[in-house]
């Protein structure tokens, strides 16, 4: 197997991790969650999202937190912001990168933001120029870009339009979301072969939730092709609101501990790692839900 000998992690826990908790998490809290995500050796963090408040209450501290972290060289910053108005709030508190975003699926689309595809990405069109405007980078996430919860399977033309509409505004890089799990390595191969049918192998990230329990053989899968970003979320946290039954995202801590075992570079502390996840999943009242998290935290019982 020809791996990348490196890969860069992209934590979205603080951001995609933690914005559909039922229960108020404090600025403190997440602030914290970064400092010790940052401190384990993770340079690119999720940290949190410029929505209304009215749809997603739990990123309504998104200024309180930014302004709250104790930057680290080397470490990149980014938010969330769905339109114009949340990216003027976002620029405020200095992020480095932004991202946007836009399903792979038409009713998901509809669905979420009440448009089709091709609407939701022109409504990014001027964030993007504001961004680029301002020296900030622009990330993509194509989301159901394997499956929808409405449509079923997505057909990877879908995936290749949603990328060239990005690529068009001017999104410098672009996540693959399996954003309800339902992928297999082959069906993520052909989302990711049918974005790279517009980015280069260096512009594009997976990005797995593991519902079925698929995402590290999607992972494994993904370095195959020699794809070496991918969003991962400490503890697993998250899941999708619109979708149902969605679990979280694919747990740092196992894709640490899998890429450790191929002998793959991340510069991650993996025990430092497990301590954040653990630091999260206690102030949430349940265990991390990341198998080589347990299987650490047993041994150290022993």
């Amino acid at each position: 197997m020809d791996l990348p000998q490196r890969v860069k992690l992209v934590e979205v826990g603080p951001r995609d991790g933690l914005q559909n908790e039922k229960q108020p998490v404090p600025a403190s809290i997440k602030i914290e969650l970064v400092h010790r995500l940052q401190a384990a050796g993770l340079t690119e963090i999720e940290v949190t999202s410029f929505v209304s408040p009215k749809w997603v209450p739990q990123m309504a501290d998104n200024a309180e937190v930014m302004a709250g972290i104790h930057r680290q060289s080397g470490v990149r910053y980014s938010v969330l912001t769905p339109n114009l108005q949340g990216f003027e709030a976002a620029v405020k508190t200095r992020p480095d990168e932004i991202v946007v975003f836009g399903a792979a699926s038409e009713a998901f689309s509809q669905k979420n933001i009440n448009c089709s595809i091709a609407q939701s990405i022109e409504r990014f069109r001027p964030v993007v120029q504001a961004a680029l405007a301002q020296g900030l980078t622009v990330r993509g996430a194509i989301s159901c870009a394997v499956g929808c919860p409405y449509e079923g399977e997505i057909a990877p033309e879908r995936v290749a339009l949603v990328a060239r509409l990005m690529h068009d505004i001017g999104v410098q890089h672009v996540g693959v979301a399996d954003t309800i799990g339902v992928g297999t390595p082959r069906k993520v191969q052909r989302a990711l072969d049918a974005a790279l049918t517009v980015y280069s192998i260096d512009e594009i990230s997976g990005h797995f939730h593991d519902t079925y329990g698929m995402a590290l053989a999607n992972t494994l899968a993904s370095l195959q092709m020699g794809v070496w970003q991918f969003d991962t979320s400490v503890a697993g946290l998250g899941g999708c609101p619109y979708a149902k039954g969605a679990t979280g995202n694919v747990a740092t801590e196992d894709v640490v501990y899998l890429l450790k075992g191929l002998g793959i570079e991340t510069g991650i502390d993996l025990d430092k790692l497990v301590d954040a996840g653990k630091f999260i999943s206690d102030f949430l009242d349940r265990k991390p839900n990341s198998r080589a998290a347990a299987a650490l935290l047993n041994k150290r019982l022993g």
